[in-house]
């Protein structure tokens, strides 16, 4: 059975700006971005509609352009944005559960509390159909009610500069028992089944585990507020602690903090905080993880574009075969 996907494209909340525009319409490889993740989801059958949140003028201008119009497969809605991430999220799922009509509705049973949602970023030019439809397939097997996306470390090799102060992309890791792992922007779930939504605002801003300011701040309300919040705090701790040795380049120190972070403690610590059957799906293409979060990001993804496309679609293609019979348009 499809499942509709939302891209979140908007620009206010914890969205950032890059060259002082809104991300998501910076235009790498020819297309702007929201459209590479668009176009992407044409050729992944478990998807059957598309949904697109943010500046509802701009975007609408965007995909009635001919040469996008004529790409689209599947039935595309757009939506106005809201106030942030987590209401973007949110009120897009009230209005996509069966006849909500333009207001939405709440969830009313126990169908539209089962109803799962793929949602992802609108700034992940790299992220393959079969990446996607990989995430997918292994979100619906771990019997949860949120899936997020990591993938491994050494997925994201190619888009390392070649030489020092070369174009590429590095990115932060999760160090966990198991290995280090980036978020991958794709995100399983059922929305109704999620005690703690506003949390995930939160966590979203502090992904790349570098202010550490608001990340005290964090863990403080974790601890004080939420059930199991020492343990949480705990491994939140070590979590930012091993990434930071990580990215000093003290690996030794890195590998000795994260053996004592297992990736299921994690995920039993985000279920807690979220009150949901949570859980990490790992995948090992690696498109969907590089998101356009700075001007140096968008110069490094406009000069090597083609390379890295034709890396990752032959990454794809290796790992997981050609696109299935009826996934293309």
């Amino acid at each position: 059975m499809g499942i509709p996907a939302v891209v979140t494209a908007g620009d206010r909340g914890a969205a950032k700006a890059v060259y002082g525009d809104s991300k998501v319409f910076l235009e790498v490889g020819g297309l702007p971005l929201v459209a590479h993740a668009v176009l992407a989801l044409q050729d992944v059958s478990e998807v059957s509609a598309v949904w697109v949140v943010g500046d509802a003028a701009r975007l609408e201008r965007l995909f009635a352009r001919p040469e996008l119009r004529a790409r689209l497969a599947k039935p595309l809605h757009v939506l106005e944005q809201f106030a942030n991430l987590y209401e973007n999220a949110w009120e897009s799922y009230r209005r996509l559960l069966p006849g909500a009509g333009p207001d939405g509705r709440d969830p009313a049973s126990v169908e539209d509390e089962e109803a799962s949602v793929l949602y992802l970023s609108g700034d992940i030019p790299f992220a393959t159909a079969q990446e996607i439809a990989d995430f997918v397939r292994r979100a619906r097997r771990a019997d949860c009610d949120y899936a997020l996306g990591l993938v491994t470390g050494d997925s994201l090799a190619d888009f390392r500069p070649v030489v020092p102060d070369g174009p590429g992309i590095e990115m932060a890791s999760f160090n966990l028992r198991e290995g280090r792992y980036r978020q991958s922007n794709l995100h399983l779930a059922k929305p109704a089944r999620i005690g703690n939504r506003r949390y995930i605002e939160q966590l979203y801003r502090h992904r790349h585990q570098k202010q550490l300011g608001q990340i005290v701040a964090l863990a403080w309300r974790l601890l004080t507020n939420e059930r199991g919040g020492f343990a949480v705090l705990w491994y939140y701790g070590l979590m930012h602690l091993a990434g930071l040795c990580d990215r000093r380049g003290w690996r030794r120190l890195a590998d000795l903090v994260r053996g004592r972070i297992p990736m299921a403690r994690i995920e039993k610590g985000c279920g807690s905080l979220l009150r949901t059957r949570y859980r990490f799906v790992v995948t090992e293409v690696g498109g969907a993880a590089i998101d356009i979060d700075t001007e140096e990001d968008c110069d490094a993804a406009r000069e090597r574009f083609a390379e890295w496309r034709d890396a990752q679609a032959k990454r794809g293609e290796a790992l997981h075969g050609a696109l299935r019979a009826g996934d293309s348009p």
